[in-house]
């Protein structure tokens, strides 16, 4: 069930699935211009109908350590929420909460996946938990709340009512 059909993940206007190399049949959102530049991040849905997200560690990822930049963790995560929540989002939306905790560090040429759950969703908020990791090693537990939010109509429209 990789076609993701069902969900918003196939709606979005900006949705690019790629075509060669190590994440070919992944997709990315391009509209976010942050996301874009730091990653580029991937997602897909796995056989089981759950949402998995990877990236692959480069250079422009890490700190002065030589470790992945926690910046990079935390932005690679607000990515896996709205993926996580895609199949139950149907629309646009934004982050209210977001917590997290740094487990291990990652280097580069390492193979970041990110999976997780939507804990609830209610009529106007997804509450989502996830964890990063690299194999086996747990680097990265985080969660949030993403608000859904509703399309307004431009001032234009409304004062024709």
């Amino acid at each position: 069930m990789n076609d993701l059909t069902s969900t918003a993940l196939l709606r979005r206007p900006d949705l690019h699935v790629e075509t060669q190399g190590e994440f070919a049949g992944w997709r990315t959102w391009r509209r976010d211009r942050f996301e874009t530049r730091n990653g580029p991040f991937w997602h897909r849905m796995d056989e089981d109908g759950r949402v998995r997200c990877a990236f692959r560690v480069g250079q422009n990822h890490l700190n002065g350590q030589g470790n992945v930049h926690g910046g990079c963790f935390m932005t690679f995560a607000d990515y896996c929420l709205f993926a996580f929540a895609s199949p139950v989002l149907q629309g646009p939306g934004v982050t209210v909460s977001f917590a997290c905790e740094f487990l291990d560090a990652a280097h580069e040429g390492d193979l970041i996946e990110g999976t997780g759950e939507i804990t609830r969703a209610g009529g106007s908020l997804i509450f989502l938990r996830g964890m990063l990791n690299c194999g086996e090693r747990k680097l990265f537990a985080f969660s949030g709340t993403i608000k859904r939010m509703k399309v307004r109509r431009p001032a234009a429209a409304e004062s024709n009512r």
